[in-house]
């Protein structure tokens, strides 16, 4: 099993499919098994590298605070590993985080973004509403099917098929993170932000976010869209935090659409699609 070593923390990382290198970082508490869907068809054409951020799964979970720019140099670290000068970046939640500021602090290994259901972090960000939570309250006390099952209403959008959201569970059950490791990924999260310096990222950037995410609220694509010169924008509907599980035909064209270089821009800078996902 692969892993790289980034300043004594061991990070475990995987490599599928051949080409074009695309790395994929995932977010809090979740390994790279929540790349299930989406890593078959990128490694179908492409070179895909994944891995569990620190705190999480296979790789080390060290003492904390973590940090997001720790975990971007995790991340440098992989491609290193792998032997990868540049690479097209996927981030996804906290990974979107870690995606920006890779592409921030080594604009150099990144050759495109594509942002998912993230924000800039910071008081700049919209927040999602704390009533939101209230069943989150007991987290400590509750096993990791009580927890699992207890955040889902957050996660997912109503209509989202129970079977789908099933496999998820069963993947998350099955890599639960240490209250340590959460905990650290979660002081990472809060104590970050990019908004100043997002006009700073030069690389082709797509924007993708579910119109009905509780954990982060879609005004945070608007956000980063302003923020990122001549970034496009893809709002799926009835979709919410993990919309590859929500809408993965819809959520999986436009990532791959955007990798072929396929671009309708509307007058505002920003994207539209006729047939489902929307411009904001």
């Amino acid at each position: 099993m692969p892993y790289v070593t980034n300043l004594g923390v061991k990070i475990y990382w995987e490599e599928h499919g051949s080409g074009e290198p695309v790395l994929m970082i995932m977010g809090l508490s979740f390994t790279l098994d929540m790349w299930h869907r989406t890593l078959p068809l990128i490694a179908r054409t492409r070179r895909a590298l994944v891995f569990d951020n620190r705190g999480v799964g296979r790789s080390d979970v060290p003492g904390g605070p973590y940090s997001i720019p720790g975990m971007a140099e995790d991340a440098k670290a992989v491609l290193d590993a792998a032997g990868v000068d540049g690479a097209h970046v996927i981030g996804a939640s906290m990974g979107g985080m870690i995606a920006q500021e890779l592409a921030l602090r080594h604009p150099s290994r990144v050759k495109s973004l594509i942002l998912a259901c993230t924000s800039c972090g910071g008081l700049r960000a919209k927040f999602p509403q704390p009533s939101r939570f209230r069943n989150q309250a007991s987290w400590p006390a509750q096993t990791p099917q009580d927890r699992i099952l207890a955040f889902n209403p957050l996660l997912y959008h109503p209509g989202t098929p129970p079977e789908r959201i099933e496999e998820d569970n069963r993947i998350r059950l099955r890599w639960h993170p240490t209250p340590r490791g959460y905990l650290n990924q979660l002081i990472a999260i809060l104590r970050w932000s990019s908004y100043g310096r997002l006009p700073r990222i030069s690389v082709p950037t797509l924007i993708v976010h579910g119109d009905s995410d509780v954990i982060v609220p879609p005004e945070n694509a608007a956000i980063l869209a302003r923020r990122i010169p001549n970034a496009q924008v893809r709002m799926i509907p009835a979709a919410g935090h993990i919309f590859t599980t929500d809408q993965p035909e819809l959520s999986h064209r436009w990532l791959l659409d955007f990798f072929q270089g396929r671009k309708e821009t509307s007058t505002n800078g920003l994207s539209g699609d006729s047939q489902g996902a929307t411009s904001i």
